[in-house]
């Protein structure tokens, strides 16, 4: 037992002190993405171990640096709870109405389009985005089309795909291939229904993995590049999609460092959103960013619809004489600035060998 204790405790302060690194290796990223399932073996390992650790110096070492590591973790993971401070912003009357979207990795290889479908009908959101949507999800959407006139469809096979439709009208839409000429993102400027303009932006960059890219490298440099074009502009942005990354990584971090955009999460809850199919692995990759004109109202995830992704709900107002949200804006730091341009140039550089035009469900 005293063994078995020794390698959980090993192994777990290995997986929590990988993520310090700053190599982009799918080994030292990926553990940063299971914090709060760490945590909790941690705990119990912990737990365990005191009454094992009489007169087991290596056992009892051990677990001085696992408790560590517990109050470094709690202390980075209760910022996306509601025992973290956050404020209820009542809407004013000058504010904008009540906007309401939602974001959705739908899994190209799902067919079960009736969920989707469905779930649209029901809540009616005022704009909606879809991530690795091909020709068959494509074609399958078209059902609701009707409701939303406004639409931008980048249609691909190889789960990189994305659709935006609204009932808002969009002003200015493009799409963005800041790394790769097969990752899009979308960039959609609109008007809500009495008069407030906004920038949406929908990403999707491919995560570190062993099955998909072996480093962060396209990823960190296509949200990074996204951060920067975000803030250039003047009027509030909203930042929503799979970003194949966790709020509480580093790169995360320079993100809304670099776009001067505010967290969604932080005070309201992790909202774990993959896998949908695996409770105990289950992380938040799909985040929601904005800037300090817009204020949420509510973040949540909705049921199953067949992917390996619950949809991302949200709502916000738009209110451009309230500074209260200033405060909570992160800007970088000495050296980061450079930092973010070296990745920037990476992620440009970077050529992927694992991504084919057109996927097969085995490939992913």
């Amino acid at each position: 037992m005293i063994e078995l204790l020794c390698f959980l405790s090993i192994f777990l302060l290995i997986l929590s002190v990988l993520p310090f690194s700053k190599n982009q290796h799918w080994i030292f990223r990926v553990p940063e993405f299971l914090m709060l399932q760490i945590t909790i073996l941690q705990v119990i390992v912990f737990g365990i171990s005191w009454f094992w650790a009489k007169g087991e110096t290596l056992l009892f070492v051990l677990q001085i640096f696992q408790l560590g590591f517990i109050i470094y973790h709690v202390f980075t993971l209760i910022r996306f709870t509601k025992f973290y401070k956050n404020k209820d912003h009542r809407r004013p009357k000058h504010a904008s109405e009540l906007v309401r979207g939602i974001a959705v990795n739908v899994y190209q290889f799902n067919t079960q389009f009736q969920k989707i479908i469905d779930l649209i009908t029901k809540e009616q959101p005022d704009f909606f985005i879809t991530m690795e949507s091909n020709t068959d999800w494509e074609k399958a959407m078209r059902v609701v089309e009707k409701d939303y006139p406004f639409s931008e469809k980048v249609t691909l096979e190889n789960t990189y795909g994305m659709h935006f439709y609204s009932k808002l009208e969009i002003l200015e839409v493009k799409t963005h291939y800041f790394v790769a000429d097969d990752l899009p993102s979308i960039e959609a400027k609109l008007k809500t229904k009495d008069g407030y303009e906004f920038v949406f932006f929908g990403v999707h960059p491919p995560p570190p993995s062993p099955t998909e890219e072996k480093t962060s490298k396209e990823r960190d440099g296509d949200l990074l590049s996204i951060a920067k074009k975000v803030k250039s502009h003047k009027i509030p942005v909203l930042v929503s999609g799979d970003f194949n990354n966790v709020a509480w990584a580093y790169s995360s971090q320079l993100f809304r460092k670099t776009s001067e955009l505010i967290d969604a999460r932080i005070g309201r809850g992790i909202f774990a959103t993959f896998h949908a199919k695996h409770w105990f692995f289950r992380v938040p990759l799909d985040l929601l960013y904005h800037s300090k004109e817009i204020f949420v109202k509510e973040i949540f995830t909705y049921p199953s619809i067949g992917s390996d992704h619950f949809p991302l709900g949200f709502s916000f107002f738009i209110d451009r004489e309230n500074d209260e949200q200033k405060e909570e804006i992160k800007t970088l730091e000495n050296g980061e600035i450079h930092e973010v341009n070296q990745l920037i140039e990476e992620g440009k550089k970077e050529k992927s060998d694992n991504r084919e035009e057109v996927a097969t469900e085995d490939e992913i």
